[in-house]
């Protein structure tokens, strides 16, 4: 469904993707995982269109995003800082979205407003919420349309134990339809048991993309945690 062909993107002197290749399919919930300034959150932004690769292009249902929008409509995304207008209650936040978004006959998936009863807390309005009930919101709006495709950015942060569970059995649900998710965590045991693949990124490269089993037979840990641990401690001694 995704498929990146060399893509370059500098800032300046900085190499933020560096030849980046990779593909994505669907029915795979795939976790984009690297340090700090890796290149996940530029990755992102141009598999979104709002950072345009210096070159290189990526396709979506194998069209080249840089010659159309409409792939937008196939992708759900919940970014790690979700900005809303302060004075606008929950109701109003969706009623806008559902606005811009939705097309006549389109149905509507509200499973995660139920599980999360934000209807009980519709007139509140954005400025007065925590942030666990942003990112509930947010993810609400992700879901909502009923994406081919869900870009999900540090989902679980500020959730409550209770509404991360209620979120990746939600994510587990669409996998199981067919839907391609990918999620970038540095929280790496809130994926285990939800993720197929890894992609890990690092200054900019792309240092592999596996299925979890693989990693998991190579490491002999189950873990994604001390997955990684085994393969950085294996690099390291590499060298």
């Amino acid at each position: 469904m995704i498929i990146a062909t060399n893509v370059q993107k500098k800032f300046g002197r900085l190499v933020a993707l560096d030849s980046i290749s990779l593909s994505c399919n669907k029915g795979q919930t795939i976790a984009l995982i690297g340090p700090n300034g890796s290149g996940k959150t530029t990755f992102i932004k141009c598999l979104l269109g709002m950072v345009i690769p210096d070159s290189g292009f990526i396709t979506v249902n194998h069209e080249n995003i840089h010659r159309t929008w409409e792939y937008r409509q196939h992708i759900g995304y919940m970014p790690q800082i979700s900005r809303f207008p302060d004075n606008m209650t929950i109701e109003q936040v969706i009623d806008m979205v559902r606005d811009i978004r939705y097309k006549p006959g389109q149905e509507l998936d509200e499973e995660l407003i139920e599980a999360f009863d934000l209807t009980r807390m519709y007139g509140k309005r954005m400025r007065t919420l925590s942030g666990g009930t942003r990112q509930k919101v947010s993810a609400c709006l992700a879901f909502l349309f009923k994406p081919d495709i869900l870009i999900l950015d540090e989902p679980t942060a500020g959730l409550d134990p209770v509404a991360s569970e209620i979120l990746k059995a939600k994510i587990l649900k669409e996998k199981a339809k067919g839907k391609l998710t990918l999620i970038t965590s540095h929280v790496l045991s809130d994926l285990d048991d939800l993720v197929s693949e890894l992609i890990y990124l690092q200054e900019g490269q792309l240092r592999f993309h596996e299925s979890v089993a693989e990693l998991q037979k190579k490491t002999g840990e189950a873990k994604l945690n001390k997955v990684m641990a085994q393969i950085m401690l294996q690099k390291t001694a590499q060298r």
